[in-house]
């Protein structure tokens, strides 16, 4: 492959500077999260810098319409991060602002996290400006579009052709599993020598201090995550009924998560279930406190997904250590392959879910290595950045230090 190295770069021996572009926080999402910790890990091998997509859409047409605005997160961005929230959808001053700071900070590298057709129109308007100057361009790709998107009439024929003209300014992808590369494969012409494979780094930022330990009372199954039609929550509802007797009757299942996209196939599930009295429904957005509670008190994670290219409660399930019982779906059974606590079970498979649950009480208190870090997702990006003619980025654990354990 011939490297592309602009006259910015050619005597240039420094780290690259890297700017993150994702959601914020005022459309809290596990994207928010995911672009605070990988923004968090460059800050600590590079100069980093990140800008907020903030008013996603008219807060009106939001699933989770009531919280919007409202804080839920503890996790914040370090202070060695220079951070611009944000970017309306409808721009305005906003987008004005925003290339205001990124000339001033003026990024070697422009890091794009893709989850949403709403920001692709920004996404565009930031690729060519950072072009323009020499600057590169990434794509981390977290799916090729969201579900709920996809069913609105016109919305993947728009999606498809403006990510077209990105496309065609874009220098290299990153992407979590090779499912997901193939499934993007299907829809876009991705180039071999532009696409690296970067596994989804760890969430242990919650404090959940007491998650090892066996404990008294009753085994929780924990789901956690937002109720949608893919999620298959009701099949989980229907697995718990299926338990033995002897199982169920020492056992709760707690389902945490808003409901979004009008799915309430769960919840009349939990209403109809002749076991209900031992079903808890938490049926919102909680905070990060909230979360590291639900975790510490769990003795098993349950996703029992129909697709999904990643999960973020997979990994604070993993990040906990906590055994888990997952779905083989999607980019799910590259994710939690090499971790020793997971059991894999067929999706829509009530039965077979129901006897991967009743195997956990017995081994109750178990824990587990987490196999994720932060340093193998800025190694890979280091590697696609060697490829692109930049300087290199190596993560600590790489250069031979102790690996970091709090980015």
């Amino acid at each position: 492959m011939n490297a592309i190295v602009s006259p910015l770069h050619s005597r240039d021996t420094r780290r690259p500077r890297v700017m993150v572009v994702g959601a914020g926080w005022r459309f809290t999402s596990g994207i928010s999260y995911y672009t605070c910790r990988l923004t968090n890990a460059f800050s600590e091998v590079t100069d980093t810098s990140a800008v907020l997509m903030r008013q996603l859409v008219p807060t009106r047409l939001y699933p989770g319409r009531a919280r919007v605005g409202r804080a839920v997160n503890t996790l914040q961005y370090v202070p060695e991060v220079h951070v611009h929230d944000g970017i309306d959808w409808f721009w305005g001053r906003s987008m004005r602002d925003a290339v205001r700071f990124i000339t001033s900070e003026r990024p070697d590298v422009l890091v794009l996290q893709w989850w949403t057709g709403a920001v692709l129109h920004s996404y565009l308007r930031l690729a060519r400006l950072v072009r323009r100057y020499g600057g590169r361009v990434v794509i981390e790709w977290h799916e090729v579009q969201d579900t709920g998107e996809a069913r609105i009439p016109g919305v993947t024929r728009y999606v498809v052709a403006a990510m077209q003209q990105l496309l065609r300014r874009v220098d290299g992808h990153v992407v979590h599993s090779r499912y997901d590369l193939e499934l993007l494969r299907g829809t876009y012409p991705l180039p071999e020598d532009r696409v690296v494979l970067a596994p989804h780094g760890p969430y242990n930022h919650y404090d959940a201090a007491d998650v090892d330990g066996e404990r008294d009372g009753d085994f929780v199954f924990l789901y956690f995550g937002v109720i949608r039609p893919y999620k298959g929550v009701e099949d989980l509802v229907a697995a718990f009924e299926l338990l033995p007797q002897a199982v169920r009757s020492t056992s709760r299942l707690v389902l945490v998560g808003e409901t979004w996209e009008g799915w309430t196939a769960p919840l009349d599930a939990v209403a109809a279930s002749p076991v209900r009295d031992r079903i808890t429904v938490v049926d919102r957005y909680v905070d990060d406190a909230e979360v590291a509670a639900h975790f510490a008190a769990a003795d098993a994670v349950v996703l029992p997904y129909r697709r999904s290219s990643s999960s973020g409660p997979l990994h604070i399930a993993m990040s906990a250590g906590l055994p888990v019982v997952v779905a083989s779906v999607g980019g799910l059974v590259e994710a939690a392959g090499d971790y020793a606590g997971v059991t894999f079970v067929p999706t829509q498979d009530p039965a077979s879910l129901a006897a991967a649950m009743a195997d956990l009480p017995a081994r109750r208190g178990e824990r587990f290595d987490d196999p994720h870090s932060w340093d193998r997702t800025v190694d890979a990006y280091g590697e696609l950045l060697t490829r692109l003619g930049l300087p290199g980025l190596m993560s600590d654990s790489a250069a031979g230090a102790p690996e970091r354990r709090g980015a």
